[in-house]
């Protein structure tokens, strides 16, 4: 009795190297037997078989027949697995947004672009295309492909279709297999059937060539590729890469200045009921993980896209298959930033994957470049056509051999009537009488008396005649690399030239869409309002009546600025900091506004002006300590929300900057009642800091004010007893104080 409980013919092996082993051949299964396509005829074996089954049928000059009937004869003969995925891989290739050329007709619901599933198989119906069977199925029987059993060994099918086309690459596949992945999208079939002609012709073609044949990819639903051009080559090169493919849209006019986006095509994948749900995930974000609130980036993208987007609707119908509606928030709302909006946040601008990886004519899978990739189909052409015309030689050979053991007996048959009726063995007989094969005497004692009537032998001659012409022209063809080649060529031609068709895909170069890091405005005029107190309020317009606005109590207006919403707000506080901040960030309501603070960082400091005006405009800004230069709106800006240290008000107090303009040339400084006005080109040109001396001031005086003169300025004069004086100023009566700039100036009586 032995101790090894196992039975002596099992090996003793590590469970690493089992594990190992039993794993690869899974996966080498998987690989060739199920994901991957065949580079000969672009098919993976269940789509094979579905063809090969409904070719008995359902072929296209056949009424359609219940797709479950076809699944029933795949499963119960060819494919033994589940009827769903027999199923689906059927609705597939009946699928028009799917597949470019489809291979199936199908009659009823195959599903739809927006992801809805097909109808069961009980109700939905199909039959084979006019191009599965003509480019795929009509050379089944010609020798040029070879059959294998089936799972069961009960039946025999195709181990390849013979492909008259490279369908691989005009409908193209996608799969995943174990470490493997497969993704060719479509092509246009004329741009297919140039290059293949081009290179049946000469094979020693060069690659840019052969790739300079074919534009990119071509869509089922048309859309746009924008990649450039030298992308597009790499990839077909390497056989790997990515298309930049965006949607086709039209700009609609409306009335009163009204517009708006009507989307027509869509990328690869992308459908309509997506696009709207990822607008809406846009405008109305929600908190990621178990957060309570939107981050910053949803934030930022939800503003700007309530900012751009009023509405979005679908409007798809039977006439038109992709019409989606995009309505801006206004008219105001430039057509270009909604649509690069839309482009960078969106599927309507989105990649499409090429990954050749396919089984080659050796059965070999692996990643291989589209030049590669029709030079190995062309040489499979090639042999498949060579197989057909032999077979064809053959079955040749075969009828007139047929035919001349039909004429042999013509030519005496009243002989061979006697010889039948007389024989024991008239098979033999007739073989010793006339001189022919045991194979020309069967046919004739199987053919009908009426058959040997002497115009039938007319009929025999002339298709004996015709068979021979046409043996003799294969041959010369299968004689001649060359001829083979233009052979296969026409064909090639002429079966584009039956189901080619223009290209849906459209080629535009442009430069792929980014998101934006900041929510572009609309260009539209509002009024700012900023109290003393550093509350912050919009209007829309400048038609603002001041008198009419509602203050707070101990309140007042510090500025009412009529500016645009694309101008910046600037804020100065006592200090000399600046601080700037959107209009479109102040509340519109009718209230008192909301604190500045709360949209800058102010520290508690108090505002002593707000300004805003278009860029490039120039300001004289200055302190009470008697110093100050000029600058433009764009030395003021910051994004800092806390400002930056714009002025340096050498211990003092910033004074209100003053716009100038082109007309301005007199500077007219009070401090006390001393007044100085000097000529504005003695004002350097600085973007920040302390500036130039304006007026020299005694020990503890300040500047009591700072103007520019135009028609008049106005100066209030202390006098005695608490009392002062308001004098009005032009230029001929300012003649007394004029002199230069960081002088002590004149006193006023």
């Amino acid at each position: 009795m032995t101790d090894n409980l196992f039975e002596p013919d099992i090996a003793d092996v590590p469970v690493d190297a089992h594990a190992s082993q039993a794993y690869l051949t899974y996966a080498m299964s998987v690989v060739t037997a199920r994901a991957l396509p065949g580079l000969e005829d672009g098919m993976k074996p269940v789509q094979r078989r579905i063809l090969f089954a409904m070719d008995g049928f359902a072929r296209p000059d056949a009424a359609h027949k219940k797709s479950a009937r076809v699944v029933g004869d795949v499963i119960g003969k060819y494919h033994p697995h589940g009827d769903s995925s027999v199923y689906e891989a059927m609705v597939r290739l009946a699928q028009p947004f799917t597949l470019r050329y489809p291979l199936i007709d199908g009659q009823g619901n195959f599903g739809s672009m927006d992801g809805d599933n097909a109808a069961a198989m009980r109700y939905t119906e199909c039959r084979l295309t006019s191009f599965a069977r003509h480019v795929l199925l009509s050379e089944l029987n010609a020798g040029v492909v070879e059959f294998q059993p089936n799972y069961d060994g009960t039946q025999q099918e195709p181990a390849l279709l013979p492909a008259r086309l490279p369908v691989v690459l005009a409908n193209g596949a996608s799969g995943i297999a174990v470490g493997m992945a497969c993704e060719i999208p479509p092509h246009n079939l004329r741009e297919l059937g140039e290059a293949t002609c081009r290179l049946l012709v000469d094979p020693r073609m060069p690659d840019d060539d052969i790739i300079d044949c074919i534009q990119g990819p071509d869509f089922p639903n048309g859309a746009t590729l924008i990649s450039p051009r030298e992308t597009v080559v790499a990839a077909y090169k390497e056989g790997r890469g990515a298309f930049r493919m965006r949607a086709n849209y039209e700009i609609e006019a409306l009335a009163r200045g009204q517009w708006q986006i009507v989307v027509t095509a869509l990328p690869p994948g992308v459908s309509t009921g997506g696009v709207m749900s990822r607008i809406d995930d846009l405008a109305n974000p929600k908190p990621k993980g178990d957060k309570k609130k939107i981050s910053d980036d949803q934030a930022r993208t939800k503003t700007l896209a309530t900012s751009l987007i009023d509405s979005v609707r679908d409007e798809s119908d039977a006439r038109h298959p992709v019409r989606l509606v995009i309505e801006p928030k206004s008219r105001a709302v430039s057509q270009e930033d909604l649509l690069a909006f839309l482009f960078a946040y969106t599927d309507l601008e989105c990649n499409a994957s090429l990954n050749l990886t396919l089984l080659d004519t050796r059965r070999r899978p692996g990643q291989i470049g589209l030049p590669a990739l029709l030079r190995q189909w062309c040489d499979y052409r090639l042999g498949a056509v060579t197989r057909r015309l032999t077979q064809r030689i053959a079955d040749i050979d075969e009828r007139m051999h047929i035919l001349d053991g039909r004429l042999a007996i013509l030519l005496d048959i009243d002989r061979a009537i006697a010889i039948i009726r007389a024989a024991d063995d008239p098979k033999v007989d007739l073989m010793a009488g006339f001189g022919i094969t045991e194979r020309q005497a069967e046919d004739v004692l199987e053919i009908r008396l009426r058959q040997l009537a002497r115009l039938e032998a007319i009929k025999l001659q002339g298709e004996r005649d015709a068979l021979d012409a046409e043996r003799t022209g294969l041959l010369k063809v299968l004689g001649s690399d060359a001829a083979l080649r233009a052979f296969v060529r026409d064909e090639v031609a002429a079966d584009v030239q039956r189901f080619g068709d223009e290209r849906r895909t459209l080629i535009n170069a442009d430069v792929q869409a980014t998101r934006a890091r900041e929510v572009p405005q609309v260009d539209e005029a509002v009024t700012v309002i900023v109290s003393r107190g550093g509350f912050g309020r919009l209007r829309s317009g400048h038609d603002v009546d001041e008198a009419a606005l509602n203050w707070k109590a101990d309140d007042g207006p510090l500025a009412v600025l009529k500016c645009r919403t694309v101008w910046p707000v600037i804020l100065i506080d006592g200090d000399g900091r600046s601080y700037t901040i959107k209009p479109t960030d102040l509340p519109t309501g009718k209230g008192d506004g909301v604190p500045v603070s709360s949209l800058a960082d102010l520290a508690g400091k108090k505002l002593v002006a707000a300004l805003s005006a278009e860029p490039g405009s120039r300001f004289l800004v200055a302190s009470d300590a008697g110093y100050g230069f000029i600058c433009t709106l764009e030395d003021m800006v910051t994004r800092q929300r806390a400002g930056k240290a714009f002025l340096n008000t050498d211990g003092g107090t910033a004074l209100p900057p003053i716009r100038l303009h082109d007309t301005d040339r007199w500077v007219v400084v009070q401090a006390a009642d001393r007044l100085l006005a000097f000529p504005l080109d003695e004002m350097k040109v600085l973007s920040g800091g302390k500036g130039v001396k304006l007026m020299t001031l005694p020990e503890g005086e300040t500047v009591r004010s700072l103007q520019v003169l135009r028609d008049r300025v106005t100066v209030v004069v202390p006098g005695v007893r608490g009392r002062s004086r308001t004098l009005a100023l032009d230029e001929a009566t300012l003649q007394p104080w004029k002199g230069v700039r960081a002088t002590k100036g004149r006193k006023v009586e």
